[in-house]
């Protein structure tokens, strides 16, 4: 790592930090805290995909939607109206749109290959994103003259590497830069995930391996053909599942680094208390070790 002990934390000028696990355990919370606090860097890996690595595919769905209606097709033939992308930090809704779910069209689903050519999209738009953090950690210092980063990274980010390979190309880079942190959720966190997800279903990237056997798996469950499966309910279905297949890569991930609770995540105010947490996950290291 990066920072041997909690004093090396405490007293570096310039802290990197990257920020993984579950989508809902705090992370753009945290980043968006410490961004307030005026010396810190927001590099969020979703807003880079939704914007340099997929904007132009993102605002060419809404105008292939938009080429639809006879009104707003002529407007777009003479460049008499302008459709784009508004996403934030806090807003990926154009993102999620256009990574859709799959299953039957008239429930809003997309045929399957097509939901692969997007998911294909996005890994490689992940992977790049990635790729791109020591290109922030120095436009962070050069433009902004600000001396701290944190990456806020996908709850996907475990899906497009190999948590296990220690030459992995893209955990190479990350590792050497920054501190990587693991919010860790309990079991009664994922419960809350999962009743929440089921409430409102939302697109997410797979990986490969994992979502052909789900879709395979599901509609055998069902005993429906592609066009037959409601995309809600397939994604309903699957999520659980996906959490379950992700928590054994964050683990392999966090060797690379340390682990935080959501617990204790939960008890942060300021970048002080951010600072003192992992402080202390650095130097509660050996314990981890020994266990």
């Amino acid at each position: 790592m990066i920072y041997a002990t909690g004093q090396d934390w405490l007293g570096s000028s310039r802290k990197r930090v990257l920020l993984f696990g579950m989508s809902g355990l705090g992370k753009t919370h945290l980043s968006n805290l410490l961004r307030a606090s005026g010396d810190w860097f927001h590099y969020s890996i979703d807003y880079r995909i939704g914007t340099r690595y997929m904007g132009e595919l993102i605002a060419d769905n809404f105008k292939r939607e938009a080429m639809k209606v006879p009104f707003l097709r002529e407007l777009l033939l003479s460049d008499s109206v302008y459709i784009g992308s508004n996403i934030t930090f806090d807003n990926l809704s154009p993102l999620s749109t256009y990574l859709g779910k799959p299953g039957s069209q008239t429930r809003g689903g997309l045929p399957f290959d097509s939901y692969l050519k997007r998911q294909n999209e996005h890994r490689k738009a992940e992977i790049a994103s990635l790729l791109d953090t020591p290109y922030f950690i120095e436009r962070a210092t050069d433009i902004y003259r600000l001396p701290h980063f944190v990456c806020d990274s996908g709850g996907s980010i475990c899906e497009v590497v190999d948590p296990n390979d220690p030459d992995d190309p893209v955990l190479s880079v990350l590792e050497k830069r920054l501190l990587m942190v693991w919010i860790k959720g309990s079991d009664a966190h994922t419960a809350e995930l999962v009743r929440r997800f089921d409430r409102a279903p939302k697109p997410m990237y797979y990986q490969p391996e994992f979502l052909d056997k789900a879709w395979l798996s599901y509609r055998m469950e069902k005993g429906q053909r592609e066009d037959q499966v409601d995309p809600d309910d397939f994604v309903r279905w699957t999520y659980a599942r996906a959490l379950a297949h992700r928590q054994p890569r964050y683990e392999a991930m966090a060797r690379r680094g340390v682990t935080v609770t959501a617990e204790e995540v939960a008890g942060i105010r300021s970048s002080a208390d951010l600072d003192a947490l992992i402080a202390r996950a650095i130097d509660r290291q050996p314990d981890r070790k020994e266990t």
